[in-house]
C-alpha cells in the first residue's frame, strides 16, 4: 500500500505530525476511512488497531526495566478483543467490577494475574471475585470483614492486597487520585491497623496497590511518586504479617491530547525504575513490581469516526452538524474531566491536508450546546458525507459515554 505522511493540520497536535493517508484520505490500521466505514457497517464508529497495542507494548517494555510487570487496567477499554489482546501482551490484568472480571476470566488471563479494585463493590461482586481466585483490593475495613466472610462461607482464603491512599499526590497529574481526603483505598496512617486486623483472618496478604493520580505527561513527576510509592511501601510492609508479593505502583502515564502537549519521556522513568530495583529487592526480595496502565497502552490505538449531515453559517462561524456527538464520545466534547475544554485532535478523514484554512465547529445531533465535538479548529473545507475523525479515542471513549442520552443510536466497535 503506498501511504504518504500527511502535514500536521493543527499546530500544537503532537499526534497529527505523522499521519498517513492515500488519495488525502486517512490510512487507520491499513485501511482507508472509507474501508473501514463499510466494514463497520455504519458512522458512527469506533475503530481499534492491534497491532498499534503490540508496538505500543514493545516500546514500553524495550523502554523499563525487565523487572517491572504490566498490566492493563480494562477501565480504559474493556472491549472484549481489545483485552483478549491485551492479555497476550501483558503481564496481568486489572478491573473494576463483576462485568469486567467475567470478560477479564475470558480473555486466558491467569486468576492469579487479575486484580480487582473499586471504592463499592457489591456482595455479589466480592463473591465472584474471591470464588475466581482474583486478587482483590482492599479498599475498607468493611470490604476486608466481608471479603474474610465470603472466603469462609465458600471455603476458600481469598487473595487480598490493601489498596493504599497516600499522605502524597502525584503532580500535575489530570486526576488526583490519591492524597488528602479520598474515597479511593485506605489512608496510609491507617494500614498499620488493619494489617493487624487482617492477620486474624482467613485471609492470603498478597501486598499494596498504590494509585496516586493519572495522564501525567512530566516524567519527573511521575518519577518522585514512584520513589515516594516504594518508600511508604517499606514502611508499610514493616506491619504486615508477610512477606510483600505484589507491589502495584499505579500508572499516571498520559498521553497528549491538547494543543501544546508533547509525548511523555519514558527514558528518565526508566532510569528511576533502575534506581529504585535494589531497594525494592533489599526490603521486599519477594514482590512483583506492577505499573498499571490503561490511557497509555490503549487510547492511542482508537479513532472515533462520524460523518457530516449538514454544514450551516451562522453569523459568519461555520457548523458541521454530525450523526455523532457527546453521547458517543463524552471526552472529546470536554464534558469528562475538563476544567477548560479544549479540543481533541480532529480531520475530515477523507480530506486530512488542510488546504484553504477554513475554520469549523463540529457538533453533533444533540438538543444542547455541550454536544461539541471540536470548537472553530481549522479543518479546511468539509461538505455534507465526509468523515471526521476524532484520534486518540482507544481509552474512555464508547463505555464512557453517555449512549442512552436523547435515545439516538448507538455507536459501533470493531477491532482490526
Amino acid at each position: 500500500m503506498n501511504t504518504t505522511p500527511a502535514k500536521v493540520t493543527s499546530p500544537g497536535h503532537a499526534c497529527l505530525a505523522e499521519l498517513e493517508t492515500i488519495n488525502d484520505e486517512l490510512v487507520f490500521a491499513g485501511r482507508t476511512i472509507s474501508e473501514l466505514a463499510e466494514r463497520a457497517g455504519q458512522t458512527p464508529f469506533y475503530a481499534y488497531d492491534r497491532q498499534a497495542m503490540t508496538r505500543r507494548v514493545k516500546m514500553l517494555r524495550d523502554a523499563l526495566p525487565s523487572y517491572v510487570h504490566l498490566h492493563f487496567a480494562m477501565k480504559a477499554n474493556p472491549h472484549p478483543e481489545v483485552v483478549r489482546h491485551f492479555a497476550t501482551l501483558v503481564d496481568g490484568l486489572d478491573v473494576a467490577s463483576a462485568g469486567e472480571l467475567e470478560v477479564a476470566r475470558s480473555s486466558g488471563m491467569a486468576a492469579e494475574k487479575i486484580s480487582f479494585a473499586g471504592p463499592g463493590k457489591r456482595i455479589e461482586e466480592l463473591r465472584a471475585a474471591v470464588a475466581a481466585g482474583v486478587v482483590i483490593n482492599v479498599e475498607s475495613d468493611l470490604e476486608l470483614e466481608r471479603i474474610n466472610q465470603q472466603g469462609i462461607e465458600l471455603g476458600i482464603e481469598p487473595k487480598v492486597a490493601l489498596r493504599v491512599n497516600p499522605d502524597f499526590e502525584l503532580k500535575t497529574s489530570g486526576m488526583k487520585m490519591g492524597g488528602g481526603p479520598k474515597q479511593f483505598g485506605i489512608d496510609a496512617e491507617r494500614i498499620p491497623d488493619v494489617l493487624r486486623r487482617l492477620a486474624e483472618l482467613k485471609l492470603q496478604f498478597y501486598g499494596f496497590h498504590v494509585f496516586s493520580g493519572s495522564q501525567n505527561l512530566k516524567a519527573d513527576a511521575i518519577c518522585e511518586a514512584q520513589a515516594k510509592t516504594v518508600e511508604l511501601a517499606i514502611r508499610l510492609g514493616e506491619h504486615a504479617p508477610s512477606p510483600i508479593r505484589i507491589l502495584n505502583i499505579g500508572g499516571g502515564f498520559g498521553i497528549p491530547y491538547f494543543p501544546g502537549e508533547r509525548f511523555l519521556d519514558v527514558a528518565p522513568i526508566a532510569r528511576n525504575l533502575e534506581r529504585l530495583q535494589p531497594v525494592i529487592s533489599d526490603a521486599m526480595p519477594d514482590a512483583e513490581v506492577v505499573i498499571e496502565l490503561g490511557r497509555y497502552l490503549v487510547g492511542p490505538t482508537g479513532i472515533y469516526v462520524c460523518k457530516v449531515l449538514d454544514r450551516k453559517i451562522s453569523r459568519g462561524e461555520t457548523f458541521l452538524v454530525t450523526d455523532g456527538g457527546l453521547h458517543h464520545h463524552l471526552a472529546a466534547s470536554g464534558n469528562f474531566g475538563q476544567f477548560i475544554r479544549k479540543n481533541y485532535p480532529v480531520v475530515v478523514g477523507n480530506h486530512v491536508r488542510n488546504t484553504d484554512g477554513t475554520r469549523a465547529s463540529v457538533v453533533g445531533p444533540l438538543c444542547t450546546p455541550l454536544d461539541l465535538l471540536a470548537d472553530k479548529m481549522e479543518l479546511g473545507h468539509a461538505s455534507v458525507g465526509d468523515f471526521i475523525v476524532v484520534l486518540q479515542s482507544g481509552a474512555y471513549g464508547y463505555t464512557a459515554s453517555p449512549h442512552l442520552f436523547l435515545s439516538q443510536p448507538e455507536s459501533v466497535e470493531i477491532c482490526l
